[in-house]
């Protein structure tokens, strides 16, 4: 679908112009405050380019074929079904991302671009996440996806995959921002992933051409685009040096709330969440961490009731495990839910771990595996 608040000769010379080397979200912007559209921005003249500063790469590159190629080619993908593109001007383009000053002038969307103006949740994490690190994600994004919110994610191996896979296994949605052109989905082992989030009514989405390959430099502008859909980030497992740090920041100075899952201190990807909590993330056990302060920060987040929400356990299931299912859980916590004795929920966490149905991990209780 074409933008509809666009004629065709604005929508093409808008992809060229997107197309150019060096032509980021504020050149853009500096362009369409000078020449008010795309196609006044192409045929100014060159020395009107240079008394703005743009680069000369970008002036001497816009009549060139390869451009002109590559707007056709995205016309032509415009024309494939559950194909998008929305425009910062569209209507239709995401509210809360619009206020960004570095908003993406166009964005490319596989799926239903819809879904991008609902509640959503961004979670990221390390690429190379523990065990339960994994089971964290997947358990909070099954139980928030299930109770209304958008997991929004990066598409990324570790802790990225585990939350769209943890809202798909709740029925939910989900958003994987890219740091590849749509057609260049990256990491190559989570095509299917894709595939998956598209068909289940979930989007990808990147601003980047199409065609674009992965480089290093694409991820960060991705991570403000995560954080900027969101209402909130959660980090669950991160290093110092993590990239999930730099979204977190982002979301920070986004005006978004920031969420961090602490772990061992002897384990190295808790020592990113640390940090975090002592710059002034939220701190979280549980869902309701996440819910109490977003209940705050906006009007029109969901009720989640994730056992409610959630596929039926077997009746005669251990209630403790009704309850990991649905979210990691302190040992403080289980025993105030199931309004037990503290010691006798000690017991019984014993007795599961030592049958391998669940393990602790910093201080949270989560099941074992695909139990």
């Amino acid at each position: 679908m074409q933008a509809a608040c666009l004629s065709p000769a604005e929508l093409e010379a808008r992809l060229r112009l997107h197309s150019l080397p060096e032509m980021g979200p504020k050149r853009i912007r500096k362009l369409f405050t000078a020449f008010d559209s795309a196609s006044a921005a192409l045929s100014a003249p060159a020395s009107a380019w240079r008394a703005l500063g743009m680069p000369q790469v970008s002036c001497d590159a816009r009549r060139s074929p390869q451009v002109r190629e590559q707007a056709a080619a995205a016309l032509l993908w415009l024309e494939q079904e559950r194909h998008h593109l929305l425009v910062r001007d569209d209507p239709a383009y995401p509210a809360l991302l619009g206020e960004l000053s570095d908003a993406p002038p166009l964005l490319f969307v596989a799926g239903d671009p819809g879904i991008l103006e609902m509640p959503q949740l961004a979670m990221v994490g390390s690429r190379n996440a523990s065990k339960p690190g994994l089971d964290t994600a997947h358990s909070f994004a099954r139980s928030l996806a299930a109770g209304g919110f958008v997991i929004t994610s990066g598409l990324a191996l570790g802790v990225d995959g585990a939350a769209h896979q943890g809202a798909l296994d709740a029925v939910g949605k989900t958003v994987a921002v890219l740091g590849t052109g749509l057609q260049r989905i990256y990491p190559a082992r989570h095509k299917r992933l894709a595939e998956e989030i598209v068909c289940s009514g979930g989007a990808l989405v990147s601003e980047l051409p199409l065609d674009c390959a992965p480089h290093a430099s694409n991820f960060p502008r991705r991570n403000r685009i995560i954080s900027g859909l969101s209402l909130g980030v959660l980090v669950v497992e991160a290093s110092p040096a993590s990239g999930s740090l730099i979204t977190a920041r982002l979301a920070a100075e986004q005006g978004r709330e920031v969420y961090a899952i602490p772990g061992s201190i002897h384990h190295p990807g808790a020592k990113g969440c640390h940090q975090l909590i002592r710059e002034g993330a939220t701190l979280v056990e549980s869902i309701e961490d996440i819910m109490q302060a977003l209940r705050g920060w906006h009007s029109a987040i969901p009720t989640v009731h994730p056992q409610a929400d959630l596929p039926l356990n077997d009746p005669a299931e251990h209630p403790i495990l009704s309850l990991l299912r649905v979210a990691p859980h302190s040992s403080e916590a289980l025993a105030f839910t199931l309004e037990s004795n503290f010691s006798e929920v000690l017991v019984q966490l014993t007795e599961l771990e030592l049958e391998g149905r669940v393990i602790c991990e910093a201080g949270l209780w989560m099941l074992r595996g695909n139990l």
